[in-house]
């Protein structure tokens, strides 16, 4: 078994989406510019070295769908690379990664290209959610579709299985993030506070130019270059936040303010062995340690990344208190603080220079975002090890755990 490294990791500028500024950006584009970028960071590392693309994609239609992957090979004229498509929602380009690693490990590729890419601007039906009438009717049938659709939900929220029902894996995700503050007693005040947090700590890395190296500028239409973030904006409190109303539930506790705002981007990591690297002349950056997925009920699926977590930490022999830092994603503040709760996570440990509350978060490319952004945190910081932890739609998570090697 071979050891698995990352030797470069990149993103784009994360655009707010119908209004920012790669809402005029086609998806493909935006993985191709990104996977070249990222080969230009591994130093003498050629396309006809690359022994498979990978791609992350939550919602894979439209112009996000065809195999993006192979999409964005031949844009790239890179017709000798196979390329496949990854669903796991927000997790699917973490997944990619995870895919990319055992390929690696087990002696079936050398080098592995893995991504993730989202544009909620350019959606196929230009919505988030599934497109209407395409679910299972065993969940129509039952009631739980349209009751979590066209009203609050009574009270607190209690496992649908005491009832005999099955959970409900449509649920928008945001009436899962109210069920989670629910279920942990998070409180409105909570979420906007964590919210505010997201916002400070991302002000300041931005102060700092921490996110700049991270970023592969993209070429607009106009002949202008996104250079920058849309999303992150300065001032916000917790008294501007305690105005905005409930987003999914007329009595709930999530709203704009408190959750990750619709985003376009992506991200790509390199992927190979370590003897490989050394032989080639490739510095890695960081050890691929473990990984690990987890799933359960999707109606509270914060505290679900709990179980992924554990898991690499058992398999390392590591306890949380020996990692130097924790990335995870912020699709909602309550999903965030449920985790931290269920694990016993400070939540100051949690995202250190910012996070997808602020910055934006688009979904296919979250977890290939995080470890970028984990990579530039282990040298900025001197750290050793680096936690990613990702929360998806479905009630499903997943955690990877890497070590600094340079």
């Amino acid at each position: 078994m071979h050891h698995v490294v990352i030797t470069s990791a990149v993103r784009t500028p994360i655009g707010r989406a119908h209004k920012g500024s790669l809402a005029v950006v086609r998806p493909d584009d935006l993985v191709a510019r990104t996977v070249v970028e990222a080969l230009a960071r591994t130093p003498g590392l050629e396309s006809a070295d690359v022994d498979d693309l990978m791609v992350g994609c939550a919602l894979p239609g439209g112009e996000q769908g065809f195999n993006i992957a192979r999409i964005a090979a031949v844009l790239l004229g890179w017709d000798h690379v196979p390329g496949v498509t990854v669903n796991r929602f927000c997790t699917s380009s973490l997944q990619a990664i995870r895919m990319a690693a055992q390929a690696v490990r087990c002696g079936d590729a050398d080098v592995v290209v893995a991504a993730g890419v989202e544009s909620q601007s350019r959606l196929a039906h230009g919505s988030s959610d599934t497109w209407p009438g395409t679910e299972n009717p065993v969940f129509q049938e039952a009631g739980r579709r349209t009751a979590r659709r066209s009203g609050p939900i009574a009270g607190p929220w209690s496992d649908p299985r005491e009832q005999g029902e099955l959970p409900d894996p449509y649920i928008p995700v945001g009436l899962a993030a109210e069920n989670t503050a629910d279920l942990y007693g998070i409180t409105r005040s909570d979420m906007d506070a964590y919210a505010v947090r997201s916002h400070q700590l991302t002000q300041r890395a931005l102060a700092q130019g921490f996110h700049f190296g991270d970023i592969a500028p993209i070429k607009l239409p106009d002949g202008t270059t996104a250079t920058t973030d849309d999303c992150p904006r300065t001032g916000v409190s917790e008294e501007s936040l305690a105005v905005l109303p409930p987003r999914f539930r007329p009595d709930g506790r999530v709203t704009a303010g408190n959750s990750a705002p619709l985003s376009d981007g992506a991200a790509a990591v390199v992927v190979m062995s370590e003897d490989y690297a050394r032989a080639h002349g490739h510095t890695p950056l960081a050890r691929i340690l473990a990984t690990a997925v987890a799933a359960g009920t999707p109606e509270t699926e914060g505290p679900v990344p709990v179980t992924a977590t554990r898991s690499v930490l058992n398999r390392t022999g590591m306890a949380l208190a020996d990692v130097g830092t924790v990335a995870g994603n912020e699709p909602f503040a309550a999903q965030v603080l449920a985790y931290c709760a269920e694990l016993g996570l400070d939540p100051e440990r949690m995202n250190p220079h910012g996070g997808s509350i602020a910055l934006g978060e688009p979904y296919g490319a979250a977890g290939a975002r995080l470890v970028t952004t984990a990579l530039t945190t282990l040298r900025h910081d001197d750290l050793v090890t680096a936690l990613i932890t990702v929360v998806a739609a479905g009630g499903q998570g997943m955690a990877m755990l890497l070590e600094r090697t340079s």
